[in-house]
């Protein structure tokens, strides 16, 4: 439950990002009708809006709003991030991350230095980082004369970048705004678990893969009785290089344990406190400590252990349906063909692969997350990139399976609409709240006559009010949509 919880991103919760800051929205444009009057009664001049609804059998344009204006994505650019991950590496995919030394085991100890080499996995866990260092412990090494080092020569920290990363360097009330890093594990998230007691005594506080946290807890949170309602707050701020997650709120019995997640401020650091509790529960000791550096691994090391991800078709599932900022972004950087990679390159590449899709137009992708504040694209463009994936029969099954059907959909805020509509289409959703108010929506649609069509729906506010609600906009899109699934 805490991996699908932690990438979770859709909703507004302390685990749901409000992804962009500082847009710039450019001048309303007079937009034509076709087949989409409710949504364009949504927008009623309130909000500017590109939208394209279009048959991928034979072109035909269903219905349309301004389709051609660049408007902010907000985490739509996840499509984009999949399609070139997919095509760049293919749904089978696995990355391997290994230790790895030049040192040489005599009995029980190793002698010389044990060197982390990451292999870009974006959804490093805790469990497989557990998998490593059982592996050492079955070759019989019980002591490591030199020490570990995590080898995060690749890249990073990454620069801040954005202001929601820039300000989590000191204090965050969410999990999606860590910095990003070769070397993380759970999405570069500190996780504690919350276990309620008896009504009035403070509930226990405990790691979620570890009896005692791995972060500095300070705050009580007390447990209630059952028919009160729990609320938690947490926030992690950081001093000296440490960081502290202060607790809050009450837990009900009825509820049972809660785990809490907010993003650490060096997830390097988070993952060399994951080693050092793993390395102590395994037995095996580290003589001269855990450190972190940019070396890469010697010339001629060998591999001691080795563990490899899921296929990348089952991340990318994770990534989209939770809407994973951190998994999305380490793909982009993965992408660059600069040394060293950065998100600014690795974005670069990802407009590249836009510029290989037939038909698409202008697109300024300045990541693969969406959490970047001058992203911007359209609706045309959108629905050319999932016409490209479908006519890609190798890729179009994961690609589309990654996405939600709302009647069924991960996010829960999705099951709106007309019942054939929540059954017939796979969707994406971008979710932005500040400055201004900003809801996408872009994916497949089956028609009652088996035929395939892809649609793209954009609504970007002018200011903060008037706010837009999922509701109401998934209910539009399921007003226009619904009548053309059943005719066509």
């Amino acid at each position: 439950m805490f991996l699908r919880l932690i990438r979770f991103t859709a909703r507004r919760s302390p685990l749901a990002p409000l992804l962009l800051l500082g847009l710039s929205f450019g001048t309303p444009a007079l937009v034509q009708a076709a087949g989409l009057p409710t949504l364009q009664a949504l927008a009623d001049g309130r909000f500017d809006i590109s939208a394209e609804v279009r048959m991928l059998d034979d072109g035909r344009v269903l219905g349309e709003l301004d389709p051609r204006r660049s408007l902010a994505p907000a985490s739509l650019s996840k499509l984009y991030i999949a399609a070139a991950a997919l095509g760049r590496y293919g749904p089978q995919h696995r990355f391997v991350t290994r230790l790895v030394s030049d040192g040489e085991q005599r009995g029980a100890t190793l002698h010389g230095d044990l060197v982390l080499d990451s292999g870009g996995d974006p959804a490093m866990t805790t469990e497989r980082y557990w998998t490593l260092v059982e592996q050492l412990a079955a070759r019989g090494i019980e002591r490591i004369d030199g020490r570990v080092r995590l080898a995060q020569w690749q890249f990073g920290p990454e620069p801040c970048g954005v202001a929601d990363r820039c300000s989590a360097r000191d204090a965050t009330m969410s999990s999606y705004d860590a910095r990003l890093s070769p070397v993380a594990v759970d999405y570069a998230a500190w996780c504690v678990r919350l276990l309620p007691t008896r009504p009035g005594a403070p509930a226990l506080v405990g790691g979620c893969f570890s009896s005692r946290p791995l972060v500095a807890v300070s705050g009580e949170v007390n447990t209630v009785a059952e028919g009160q309602p729990t609320r938690l707050n947490a926030r992690r701020t950081t001093a000296n290089g440490r960081d502290t997650l202060t607790l809050s709120g009450q837990v009900s019995v009825a509820d049972g344990p809660q785990s809490v997640y907010r993003s650490a401020s060096d997830p390097a650091q988070q993952t060399l406190a994951t080693l050092e509790m793993l390395f102590a529960q395994s037995g095996i000791r580290v003589a001269r400590g855990f450190a972190i550096d940019a070396t890469p691994p010697p010339a001629g090391a060998r591999e001691l252990a080795a563990v490899e991800s899921p296929p990348l078709q089952m991340a990318l599932m994770d990534m989209l349906n939770y809407s994973n900022n951190f998994m999305a972004d380490v793909l982009t950087i993965g992408l660059s063909a600069s040394q060293p990679p950065s998100l600014a390159s690795g974005a670069a590449a990802l407009e590249r692969f836009v510029d290989t899709v037939p038909g698409h137009g202008p697109v300024s992708l300045a990541s693969g997350s969406g959490l970047t504040p001058d992203s911007r694209t359209s609706a045309h463009g959108l629905v050319a990139l999932l016409d490209a994936m479908y006519r890609r029969a190798e890729l179009f099954p994961t690609f589309v399976s990654a996405m939600q059907t709302p009647g069924n959909g991960a996010a829960r805020f999705i099951r709106r609409g007309d019942p054939l509509f929540q059954r017939s289409v796979m969707i994406k959703t971008g979710t932005l709240n500040q400055p201004v108010p900003v809801r996408a929506i872009a994916g497949y649609f089956r028609t009652s006559s088996g035929r395939w069509g892809a649609f793209a729906v954009m609504l970007n506010g002018r200011a903060a009010t008037p706010y837009l609600v999922w509701p109401d906009v998934l209910q539009a899109l399921s007003s226009d949509l619904t009548p053309l699934i059943e005719r066509y």
